[in-house]
């Protein structure tokens, strides 16, 4: 389990960093259907650019403690639960986005369970060898 965590975890901070940093260099361009959406949307895509990878960043943190602390691993797994629910609220309120959001809030809501489970298991496990 532990290796599991670990290698999801290297995963999703290396993915969130350059996600986020891709929005940060690319602005509207990397926001599937808000190319033209303007200065107001690019300003704000950019910001939650630099924020998606400081939320990469302690992902990284997180990964490159021994053991991986679970209390970590919980919290960024509700911010990343969090960011799939609303997706859905959106789609209650504004409708159903294109599929590559569609399949982004797939991936949300299907892999927070899987990290805290992952983050149980862990703590359990570092309990037991303590």
């Amino acid at each position: 389990m532990a290796r599991t965590l670990r290698v999801l975890a290297w995963v999703m901070g290396i993915a969130c960093v350059a996600i986020g940093l891709y929005h940060v260099v690319a602005g509207n361009a990397a926001i599937t259907g808000a190319e033209d959406a303007g200065a107001t949307v690019d300003s704000f895509g950019r910001f939650m650019g630099a924020i998606f990878a400081g939320y990469g960043l302690a992902w990284l943190w997180a990964v490159r403690q021994k053991p991986v602390p679970a209390v970590a691993v919980r919290v960024l797994t509700g911010i990343f639960l969090l960011g799939g629910l609303s997706r859905v609220l959106s789609i209650a309120v504004e409708g159903r986005p294109n599929g590559f959001q569609v399949m982004l809030m797939t991936i949300e809501l299907t892999l927070s369970p899987v990290y805290f489970w992952l983050a149980h298991a862990e703590e359990r496990a570092a309990r037991a060898r303590a």
